[in-house]
């Protein structure tokens, strides 16, 4: 089944060049069924290239999906249109009262600032909040992962000297597991970030269960023990060459970045990079849709409660 986006929304283009089934709202109208209601916070400051990642691994999935771009503020945007935020995206105050399904919060760039110097704190811990009322389900990506854990669970990360980036192998540390269904038990997940979070905090936590993680970089995969709120300290949206174009941006900011690891062919930033996460992005992001927020969410959004979600039984 396809997801269902705006009508003119560029990602709907390149989507459809990829022979991705994708469906315009205005066709979706027309079908009598029930879709799976996603709102996407988007932090990052390509918002077109951040929202086409995130669409193209939702569109892999046997349930309809309508979705809602939300952004953080109303200010322009250096990397994005005005004109296209304003014709796609929402502000909080708009959705404040609406229940969803499933809620994305991305990464964004700020791993090196304390979270009370990030200029719009105050909105995120408001819409973490409101998630944990209105969303059957949180999907905390990198950075919005360490501000989820920091606002929830008082969980503190470390800023790292250097930037953590590339493609890591990860190995799963529990066995029956929804989210973790068809997974490999070793595979790979690309990462980009300033700091990390102490893998034995995570463990420790009595509301928090490790899902996956890995011996070069630390946790990856993290549930909360109610199913609510999952986080992904990494970047499963990734395209193949997204670390390569952080990687040149860096260099001509004259940031003088460290190479990728396990990234290049032969470890040569003049040679193709290698994709090998996509298979293991589109299944995680399959079995969040499904067994996290279809076989959780009540049928009627509006009228009936989403409190009380039953905590998987292991199969």
């Amino acid at each position: 089944m396809p997801v269902r986006i705006p009508d003119h929304l560029p990602a709907a283009e390149i989507l459809t060049e990829e022979n991705i089934f994708v469906m315009s709202e205005t066709r979706a109208a027309n079908q009598d069924i029930r879709p799976m209601k996603v709102l996407i916070l988007n932090l990052m400051p390509n918002k077109i290239e951040t929202e086409t990642q995130l669409l193209r691994m939702l569109s892999n999935t046997p349930l309809q999906v309508n979705v809602d771009l939300m952004r953080i503020h109303d200010k322009a945007s250096k990397h994005t249109p005005m004109d296209h935020m304003n014709a796609f995206y929402r502000d909080f105050d708009e959705i404040s009262e609406q229940n969803y399904d499933g809620l994305i919060i991305t990464g964004a760039p700020l791993g090196q600032l304390d979270f009370t110097e990030v200029s719009y704190w105050g909105k995120i811990q408001q819409i973490m909040d409101w998630s944990q009322q209105h969303c059957t389900s949180v999907l905390f990506l990198c950075w919005a992962a360490h501000a989820g854990f920091y606002h929830l669970y008082d969980l503190k990360r470390r800023i790292m000297d250097e930037k953590r980036s590339g493609v890591f192998e990860h190995e799963r540390v529990q066995q029956h597991v929804p989210l973790l269904r068809g997974f490999d038990d070793r595979f790979f997940a690309p990462h980009s970030r300033y700091a990390e979070m102490s893998l034995q905090e995570l463990q420790d936590h009595p509301e928090l269960t490790v899902l996956a993680s890995s011996k070069e970089v630390g946790a990856y995969l993290v549930i909360s023990k109610d199913n609510r709120n999952l986080f992904v300290i990494g970047h499963p949206e990734y395209q193949r060459d997204t670390l390569a174009f952080e990687y040149e941006r860096d260099l001509s900011a004259g940031l003088q970045p460290t190479l990728p690891k396990n990234y290049f062919s032969n470890d040569d930033p003049s040679q193709a990079p290698i994709g090998r996460w996509h298979s293991h992005a589109n299944l995680l992001i399959s079995n969040w849709l499904n067994y996290y927020v279809y076989q959780l969410t009540p049928y009627n959004l509006e009228t009936e409660s989403i409190q009380g979600i039953t905590p998987w039984e292991e199969q």
